[in-house]
């Protein structure tokens, strides 16, 4: 006698109508995620289509359609100009500082502030780390140049404590500008940064610490072999996003803390966009170093992913 056998995805409801069940049970979910879609489209993709002006020789007074056709001009244009390689090597190099930077004491700070055992003290000095994250470039800049002004708190210190004859003038010396930025954006980024690493920090596995304990550990190998192999992850993911942003090198501080002594090393690809794209009414030009800062940003952070996976690590794609 035969048997008629179910097939039991027949069983299961259509994707459309589960779609449609799902769609009830949870609108709000669903209209917030079509909110912020419509944001991303409108304020990250729409703008893309500025990018034509870089082939063209744009003017305001007529628009994109009636400006004239130009090609690679302006690109060939920008390579030949040597204050944008420059402003190249400048922000690359500001980049990788404060990724490092960043990257170092965020972790560390976290590392240490997870050992601080009375919740009271741990809370407060959390707090103290990242408010400085809330302030404006603007106000930072005048902290950084009041601290480092002649009559400033490390030239007082210098001079009263280490015995130096005179001030120094850390604006005027280029080997300092570069240690200058990363400086300041370590002071009021770490707290901040160090936040991610802190919630990370409570989804490792308590038993771990315990066996270690009764292996008998000491607190700075739990922190080397359990808290930071556990955070590498995070670690990978963060870097990878972070790659990306190696050409934001930042924009106030380089132009507010710079001058015509240290231009060689404070003037960065924002700054060149901002005296030629802007300043000069070039606007293709500076369209054109704009592309070429997301192009390497692209390479940077493909590569970054290529690399992580081939070390097994995790990876953006």
């Amino acid at each position: 006698m035969a048997t008629n056998t179910i097939n039991p995805e027949d069983l299961q409801p259509h994707k459309k109508v589960k779609f449609l069940a799902e769609a009830k049970r949870q609108p709000f979910l669903l209209i917030s995620s079509a909110l912020l879609l419509i944001y991303g489209i409108i304020f990250y993709y729409v703008p893309v289509l500025g990018w034509v002006t870089a082939f063209q020789d744009y003017k305001p007074a007529v628009g994109f359609i009636k400006s004239k056709w130009v090609g690679f001009a302006k690109f060939q244009k920008l390579f030949e100009n040597k204050t944008f390689f420059l402003a190249f090597r400048n922000t690359l190099c500001m980049g990788v500082i404060n990724l490092v930077f960043h990257f170092v004491t965020a972790i560390a700070f976290a590392l240490l502030l997870n050992e601080v055992r009375l919740i009271f003290a741990k809370k407060f000095i959390q707090t103290i780390s990242y408010m400085p994250h809330f302030l404006s470039w603007i106000i930072v800049t005048a902290i950084v140049r009041d601290i480092l002004a002649s009559d400033g708190i490390v030239n007082e210190f210098l001079m009263n404590v280490c015995g130096n004859d005179k001030a120094i003038d850390f604006f005027a010396v280029k080997g300092y500008f570069w240690w200058i930025v990363a400086f300041a954006n370590v002071w009021k980024e770490t707290g901040w940064n160090a936040i991610i690493y802190l919630a990370a920090i409570t989804a490792i596995d308590p038993c771990l610490y315990e066996a270690a304990d009764m292996d008998g550990a000491t607190r700075f190998q739990k922190m080397w072999y359990i808290t930071l192999p556990s955070l590498r992850p995070t670690i990978m993911i963060l870097l990878l996003i972070n790659i990306g942003n190696v050409l934001n090198a930042g924009f106030e501080l380089q132009y507010i803390l710079g001058n015509d002594v240290i231009s060689d090393v404070s003037k960065i690809l924002d700054v060149f966009i901002l005296d030629w794209g802007i300043s000069q009414f070039d606007f293709s030009l500076g369209t054109a170093a704009g592309i070429f800062k997301s192009v390497i940003a692209l390479i940077l952070v493909c590569l970054g992913n290529w690399t992580a996976k081939k070390t097994g690590d995790e990876r953006l794609f």
